[in-house]
């Protein structure tokens, strides 16, 4: 028991000091907020530009576009380093799952959202621009720098290096 409470304090440690460090929340890597939003801005124009979206289509475009823009806040909500460390291990540990939970709660919401946008805007599409839009969302799990999503499914392949 000793050497568990040992290696739990440890693990706290490092994982305090990871998101003090190089890495980020949840161990993502810091990103600057505004060039991904510009990114994300210039995905969606190339898309749009792609589809033809037509003066008819524009309203579901916009919902659909967006949905798409991420949450400003959903990972960016650190717990406050000074009230955690009032904490005894076990309140961190209730602290952490209860943000945890908060933030799954969060992004299923956001999922949802996104996949009724998504679903309203592929049925106002053309055939051709369903063809399209297939093809593009396919490439939507890979990004840019070669890095790769989280795939679901036993056929599930990572993005290729670039």
């Amino acid at each position: 028991m000793v050497v568990a409470g040992v290696m739990a304090v440890a693990g706290s440690a490092a994982f305090a000091q990871m998101g003090d460090g190089m890495m980020g929340h949840e161990g993502m890597p810091h990103r600057d907020p505004a060039k991904m939003a510009q990114m994300h801005a210039k995905h969606l124009a190339d898309l749009k530009a792609k589809l033809k979206i037509t003066t008819s289509q524009e309203a579901a475009w916009n919902t659909f576009a967006d949905s798409m823009k991420p949450p400003a806040d959903m990972m960016n909500k650190r717990p406050d380093r000074a009230e955690m460390d009032k904490l005894t291990t076990p309140e961190r540990i209730d602290k952490m799952r209860a943000l945890h939970k908060e933030r799954m709660t969060a992004m299923e919401a956001n999922m949802d959202k996104r996949a009724e946008a998504t679903k309203t805007f592929y049925a106002a599409l053309s055939a051709e621009q369903k063809k399209t839009f297939d093809a593009e969302h396919a490439k939507m799990g890979m990004r840019a720098e070669g890095e790769h999503r989280m795939h679901s499914g036993p056929d599930a392949k990572p993005a290729p290096k670039q």
